[in-house]
């Protein structure tokens, strides 16, 4: 009972730091490859890589099928905000704007998955949850530090766009907990990256036309397979997997990790230093982060 309830505990928590470390790598990554391929075609690839693999596992686990029919119609409802908008918005914001830009507004996405999961009622609205995800964005933007951001006209489209996309992933986040712990993780995954890919595969394919494929360097179609394998379907199955044992918002406020794992990394690879002002962002997002899961977290252990 005790290893089960220990499981129950840390599993997800432990499933959503490696989603933030996964998803941290994209910007980076994205950059580099978006320089070369067109947005649209590395969100194709993207898209259509993760249904095969997640297509392949279920069917060697002859878990494909869905019993309840109506939730095919729910699954492809879903793969328009979790995967369509989400990628298409994230990665063309991403080739117009700074990346400073783009992680400073990351800070939404939170606020909108708490806020449309109760205008949906699939969790209460409650004072300590709301504090805790304001403290946490306030650490995120004081380490950012919003004056090298750039919201000038030549990045508002991307900006609007990034925008976008956290409102997109909150509506996901918000609306797909019942759906996914009915069906569980891989089997919803894949079928949400399937429907998607019928959107996504065909706009990549076209977008491909305009450039010489032959000509792209090796290193970034390794890049590509990257951002689909590691970048994309691992951290959308964990992120499932977590969202089936907690609240949306908890899942949601885990964003807040992402650039603290990118600093903690930057100082064990390249040296760099710990200052006062990172202890201060990191004492606020972990503060944020525990009092966002506090309740849930007391929830768990009692039962």
């Amino acid at each position: 009972m005790n290893e089960a309830t220990e499981q129950t505990n840390y599993g997800p928590i432990v499933a959503l730091l490696a989603v933030q470390a996964f998803f941290g790598s994209l910007p980076v990554i994205g950059k580099v490859v978006l320089a070369v391929i067109p947005p649209v075609a590395l969100v194709g690839f993207r898209v259509g890589i993760t249904a095969l693999i997640l297509f392949a596992v279920q069917f060697y686990r002859k878990r494909l099928w869905l019993q309840d029919r109506s939730d095919y119609l729910r699954f492809a409802l879903l793969s328009i905000f979790a995967v369509t908008f989400n990628q298409l918005l994230f990665i063309g914001g991403l080739s117009l704007t700074k990346a400073s830009n783009t992680s400073l507004l990351a800070v939404t996405i939170p606020i909108f998955a708490l806020a449309v999961s109760a205008i949906v009622g699939t969790e209460k609205l409650r004072a300590i949850k709301v504090i805790g995800i304001v403290l946490a964005a306030v650490g995120v933007i004081f380490l950012i530090d919003p004056s090298k951001a750039s919201f000038s006209s030549q990045t508002t489209l991307g900006d609007v766009m990034i925008i976008g996309n956290s409102l997109s992933y909150g509506i996901y986040v918000a609306t797909s907990k019942d759906l996914i712990t009915r069906n569980g993780a891989f089997r919803s995954m894949m079928w949400v990256f399937i429907f998607a890919s019928v959107v996504c595969v065909p706009l990549g394919l076209y977008s491909l036309s305009g450039i010489d494929v032959a000509a792209v360097d090796p290193k970034i179609w390794w890049l590509v397979l990257y951002a689909a394998v590691v970048a994309t379907a691992g951290p959308y199955l964990l992120n499932a997997y977590a969202l089936s044992k907690v609240d949306p918002s908890v899942v949601a406020v885990y964003v807040y990790l992402q650039p603290m794992i990118g600093f903690i990394l930057a100082v064990i690879f390249l040296n760099e230093m710990v200052d006062f002002k990172f202890i201060v962002a990191a004492g606020l997002v972990f503060v944020g982060v525990y009092l966002t899961t506090r309740r849930r977290h007391t929830a768990i252990i009692s039962t």
